[in-house]
């Protein structure tokens, strides 16, 4: 049965992602749970082979700016990254069982999206600033800090 859901993978696109946590939740509300996050995060893009170009990770979903992984499915390696963190919470149900894709084809769209990522705290009222957001990849473009996952610069 088809789900109505058109993905576009494989084609050397980059990709903006987002996923939630189911109904919302703020499964990824304390500093230690997103640490835990972004350490998988990490792991599965040395595992699968792929770039992050931005990050975010808010109380209840993510965003992500990625390129393909070289031998598996994005969709294989988001589905891993999710199941990981799935078995680090005690809940049953953590993500929503989908995620948005956003084939990024343009540097205007990828600049577009990566501003997207990086002021989702402040639209959020997290922080007044988006380098007050550690769990983002903001201060590794404004600051060239290195943080928990390694993020390929343009």
């Amino acid at each position: 049965m088809s789900t109505g859901l058109n993905r576009y993978q494989q084609t050397g696109d980059l990709h903006f992602i987002t996923f939630s946590c189911t109904r919302k939740r703020n499964i990824l509300g304390t500093p230690e749970s997103r640490d835990i996050f972004l350490t998988l995060l990490e792991e599965t893009r040395l595992k699968h082979n792929f770039h992050v170009l931005g990050y975010v990770v808010m109380p209840n979903h993510v965003h992500l700016l990625l390129t393909e992984p070289e031998k598996v499915k994005l969709s294989t390696a988001i589905q891993v990254l999710k199941q990981r963190f799935s078995r680090t919470r005690t809940e049953d149900d953590v993500w929503e069982p989908r995620y948005y894709d956003f084939n990024v084809h343009t540097e205007r769209k990828r600049v577009e999206k990566l501003r997207y990522i990086h002021r989702n705290p402040v639209t959020r009222n997290l922080v007044a600033d988006p380098r007050h957001w550690q769990w983002s990849s903001f201060r590794a473009y404004a600051q060239n800090e290195r943080g928990p996952v390694h993020v390929t610069l343009p």
